[in-house]
């Protein structure tokens, strides 16, 4: 079994448990997804199956979309409802200063990661750390939020928002750091991501309703991961000598290459076989990942 499984994940699982659970219905080994929701979390998780696990880091670059309700007047450890409760403020606050904070925090801005997340020091999560009381060193890093936009209006208490952002955007960090703007503290108490890699959770399923009978209907083709790189189409005897690992010259194929570094999808007839790199200076494009393993007739 082979593709890309577009899942609506339910409040309570990690993403981990997600990918175990697809393991169990499937009997496929090569099960993983693209990027990380919280347990709290809900919406759109897609995750590659078989050969298709090559195409994961493709996806990771993507700009992601959620709605996202903040709880004013209370901070976390965890940035979210699901943490132990720092302190308690009073919230005295209106929806014109939360307005003027949201556009205080759209654009690129620099961002201090949840101590409890999935970022690794030395191979270790830092949830991890955090949680056998080690501390965590975290590093400010630029991201860019492109645009927070109410859907729900402050009701002396909370705001549902939506948020579309760059990758490696914490929204919790985005929560808590309003909330400090403000005065008064803030910790996510609701998030469903609703779009990521060019897929809407309109596109998904819920991940309670799978099965060995039903999955393979729900399996889609992993092309339309990279549908955004440039197809290539190669005779049979390339997609072979790619398969194999070996570099496509680039005078033998139709195509005028001129961005040495490009990424493009090597197809014969419907089959993707997998992803080159484009080399301008050696004149070839090279295996990046092989996807689907084509052999002689």
């Amino acid at each position: 079994m082979q593709g890309l499984l577009l899942i609506d994940k339910g409040k309570g699982i990690t993403s981990f448990g997600a990918v175990a659970k697809i393991k169990k219905i499937t009997g496929e080994k090569r099960v993983g997804h693209t990027g990380t929701l919280d347990p709290m979390a809900t919406g759109v998780l897609p995750i590659f199956i078989g050969r298709a696990t090559t195409l994961s880091s493709f996806l990771l670059e993507a700009d992601k979309r959620y709605t996202a309700t903040f709880r004013f007047g209370i901070e976390t450890d965890t940035d979210d409802i699901t943490g132990e409760v720092l302190s308690e403020k009073a919230v005295n606050i209106t929806g014109e200063e939360i307005s003027l904070a949201l556009k205080h925090f759209t654009g690129e801005i620099k961002q201090l990661p949840p101590i409890y997340s999935a970022l690794k020091k030395d191979g270790v999560p830092a949830y991890k750390l955090a949680r056998s009381g080690q501390e965590v060193k975290r590093e400010p890093r630029r991201v860019t939020i492109n645009s927070i936009e109410i859907l729900k209006e402050f009701d002396g208490k909370e705001i549902t928002v939506d948020v579309s952002c760059s990758k490696g955007t914490y929204i919790r960090a985005l929560c808590r750091d309003i909330g400090e703007h403000l005065g008064c503290g803030a910790t996510l108490s609701a998030l469903r991501r609703t779009y990521t890699s060019g897929f809407s959770i309109d596109e998904t399923v819920p991940l309670d309703k799978l099965n060995s009978e039903n999955i393979s209907s729900y399996i889609i083709s992993e092309e339309r991961a990279v549908e955004n790189l440039r197809s290539v189409e190669v005779t049979l005897r390339q997609a072979v000598r790619f398969s194999n690992g070996g570099q496509l010259d680039l005078e033998r194929l139709k195509d005028d290459f001129n961005t040495n570094g490009e990424l493009v999808r090597v197809k014969y007839l419907d089959k993707l076989v997998g992803i080159g790199v484009v080399d301008t200076e050696k004149n070839h494009i090279a295996i990046k990942c092989l996807v689907n393993m084509i052999k002689e007739k």
